[in-house]
């Protein structure tokens, strides 16, 4: 959430960063709320202390030997009774005033960083980088072709259970989730991270607080009876964990590394990928996520993209890095770089992980903060894939088909699948 000082300070600011993102947005009513509430809160203040004169001048005058049932205290009394109703008054006022503010900040994405490429569109995303050579031949087979024939995972049945976009994983393909999942985490807590294993149903006060409500309403699965959704990513809960605290400064940075199922709708999204591991409404993903000081955030991008990288490096699989424009940019992040798998059967870069910084923004919306002496401030928090489990098996599927019909695994997964390669049944 962007910060009432800006908007009620320097309005031009949030009009400027928020046109890089191609919005345009007339801040003219939002920022004489934000003076109003100021101003509200201001005159409360003076009113308050006054009554705290007031409360103490009746104490001291009855110490003196003044009557507390006389004249005089009476007086001070009734000021003091006055002065009680007129801060009630206006903390109401000021209470509505915030809740609206809260309400329209709430829809304002954030603003991107000094550093994000300017752009319109995914066009305009600037490669930064890439790893490993690329497997490109004639006659290569689409990972679901192989999944079909290596009976990996049923959809058609799962669409009888659920609906589409559903898949069941079988045999020798949920045996492959299985070891992903586990060699994501084992090689992210061999690096520091502390693993996770999060509620899968999350309240509307999480979603807000990462983002993802109100904005991404439609993308999400609700539960009709309670306050309670679906996570589309163990990102929103991981965030709420630490809502309204104070991270002591010699506890950051804070580094989780969880494992959980995802749900999205894919509003809008019909038409595309409809066979496959690529665009469904359930899938597994490994996330990470990070708390960190302020002036620690961009060294910690750095850090946390190089971390999503390494399970692509172990893995043998090549990508390439992308800096995404700011027509691109994801609503909480400031900047992000997207990590792109090649898959060789489609004979294309897709999206695997996008690694993020958000500032501040899910910080004010959490109420995260530290403290440095007594002084608090806003944390500043990261998070990334590491990896989408699905395409992440999409891609080992592609790479490495084989004449004979098998698929050779990386050497990194043998121990946790057991074999070297997955063999037709």
């Amino acid at each position: 959430m962007l910060d009432q000082r800006l908007v009620r300070e320097n309005p031009d600011v949030i009009s400027s960063q928020l046109g890089r993102r191609g919005k345009t947005v007339d801040l003219t009513r939002l920022h004489l709320m934000a003076k109003q509430q100021r101003q509200l809160e201001e005159e409360r203040s003076i009113l308050q202390a006054e009554g705290n004169r007031v409360g103490k001048d009746v104490g001291h005058r009855i110490k003196s030997g003044s009557d507390p049932k006389g004249d005089e205290i009476a007086d001070l009394r009734h000021q003091g009774n006055v002065i009680k109703q007129k801060v009630a008054v206006l903390e109401d006022e000021e209470k509505k005033l915030n809740a609206q503010l809260r309400d329209q900040l709430l829809t304002f994405p954030n603003l991107p960083s000094p550093h994000c490429p300017d752009g319109k569109d995914e066009s305009d995303n600037v490669e930064v980088r890439r790893w490993g050579t690329p497997r490109e031949e004639t006659g290569l087979e689409e990972h679901w072709q192989i999944a079909e024939r290596l009976k990996l995972f049923e959809s058609e049945r799962s669409a009888r259970i659920a609906q589409s976009r559903f898949v069941t994983l079988f045999g020798q393909g949920a045996r492959l989730e299985r070891a992903l999942i586990n060699f994501m985490l084992d090689l992210h807590t061999s690096k520091g991270y502390s693993e996770v294993l999060p509620p899968v149903l999350v309240n509307t006060a999480s979603l807000t607080g990462s983002g993802q409500l109100p904005k991404f309403a439609e993308e999400s699965f609700r539960c009709a009876d309670d306050d309670l959704w679906l996570t589309p990513t163990a990102e929103v809960p991981v965030t709420s964990f630490h809502r309204d605290e104070i991270i002591p400064a010699d506890q950051l940075p804070l580094r989780y590394a969880a494992y959980s199922p995802c749900f999205r709708r894919e509003a809008g999204s019909y038409g595309r990928d409809t066979r496959g591991l690529i665009r469904l409404h359930q899938f597994n993903k490994v996330e990470l996520y990070w708390f960190v000081h302020p002036d620690h955030s961009e060294a910690a991008h750095q850090q946390i993209t190089a971390d999503a990288e390494s399970v692509l490096q172990a893995l043998k699989l090549p990508y390439r890095v992308l800096d995404l424009c700011t027509g691109d940019l994801g609503f909480s992040a400031q900047r992000t770089y997207d990590l792109e798998v090649w898959l060789p059967g489609a004979g294309a870069f897709r999206e695997i992980s996008s690694c993020s910084i958000c500032g501040d923004f899910q910080a004010r919306r959490s109420a995260i903060r530290t403290k440095e002496g007594k002084h608090t401030k806003l944390v500043h928090t990261l998070n990334g894939s590491g990896l989408a489990v699905g395409r992440t098996m999409a891609a080992l599927l592609e790479t490495g088909q084989q004449p004979d019909g098998s698929v050779l695994l990386p050497e990194v997964l043998i121990p946790y699948v057991g074999s070297e390669r997955l063999q037709p049944q």
